[in-house]
């Protein structure tokens, strides 16, 4: 089997100096690729295109992330207003470019079934947004809802892996996705800006007081209240536990894999997701 190395390959199509002065990018789903790239190469015949395959779509996955994170407000000053138009321009190239890979692999039924994959995504997303819209979710709806779009482009290959595999595929994918998730959303708690529609936002509007629920329902929503709200709920801690047992759940879903390699891999991929919870555990532990 090959060394993982999807992210170093894809520094030359996602590195540009124009992009990273003027604008941020979404990060690369790297614990996804890592995945994909695992079972493609571990099958009973190691598919010849495993590292492309993983490739091209962490660059579609890209795209589509650095689109999500275009500003669709009012008018922009004239840094924000550059920093949007490289988004979409980084956003397309990025989605573009798994054209020009597959074709010159000759992989044009990948091709189609990636393309069909971004379509799902994007009807996913609208139905999502207006769920949103409408606040018809609560905090584990606004969860299952992102592990979903998080993970439905990867699903596109399935039905190319062995049959006895795919199952603890889709298990795995699933949870990964979960942990994925759950990170991105442990990190915008520290961003009161952001609270409005985080994974805070659903649970507090869920279990909160009256009082709060009424002031959530409102706009905008002041960053100080949101900021009092995270510590309140113990958003951070709330979150850390569910990252925790997401891992753990991972973990034992990789130890049912007839493959060592498989398993010391998931294991690695699982603890890259525990790694930032340690400092926080051994601050506690030292206030005890």
């Amino acid at each position: 089997m090959k060394p993982y190395r999807i992210p170093e390959i894809a520094k030359k199509y996602v590195e540009y100096d124009m992009i990273q002065a003027h604008t941020e990018l979404p990060d690369f789903p790297d614990a996804r690729a890592r995945l994909l790239f695992a079972f493609l190469s571990n099958q009973r015949t190691p598919l010849l295109h495993s590292e492309l395959y993983a490739l091209v779509v962490s660059l579609v996955q890209l795209g589509m992330d650095t689109h999500d994170m275009i500003d669709e407000s009012g008018r922009l000053a004239e840094k924000e207003m550059r920093s949007r138009q490289l988004k979409i321009l980084a956003g397309d190239y990025y989605s573009s470019r798994f054209y020009q890979l597959l074709a010159q692999a000759g992989q044009v039924g990948m091709i189609k079934r990636i393309s069909n994959g971004v379509c799902e995504v994007n009807k996913l997303k609208v139905n999502f947004y207006m769920r949103m819209k409408q606040l018809k979710l609560n905090a584990e709806d606004y969860l299952n809802q992102c592990v979903q779009l998080k993970t439905e482009l990867f699903t596109v290959f399935t039905e190319i892996m062995d049959e006895k595999m795919t199952r603890i595929w889709t298990e795995l994918l699933q949870g990964l996705g979960r942990c994925e998730v759950l990170m991105d959303e442990l990190i915008r708690s520290d961003k009161p800006e952001r609270f409005s529609h985080s994974w805070g936002y659903w649970h507090v509007l869920g279990v909160g007081t009256d009082e709060e629920k009424r002031k959530l329902e409102g706009k905008p929503l002041e960053p100080s209240f949101a900021a009092a709200l995270l510590s309140a709920y113990d958003i951070r801690g709330q979150l850390s536990a569910k990252i925790s047992q997401s891992v753990s759940q991972v973990q034992a879903i990789a130890a049912r894999l007839d493959s060592e390699k498989l398993m010391r891999e998931l294991q690695q991929i699982g603890e890259t997701f525990l790694r930032p919870l340690l400092p926080a555990a051994s601050a506690l532990n030292d206030r005890r």
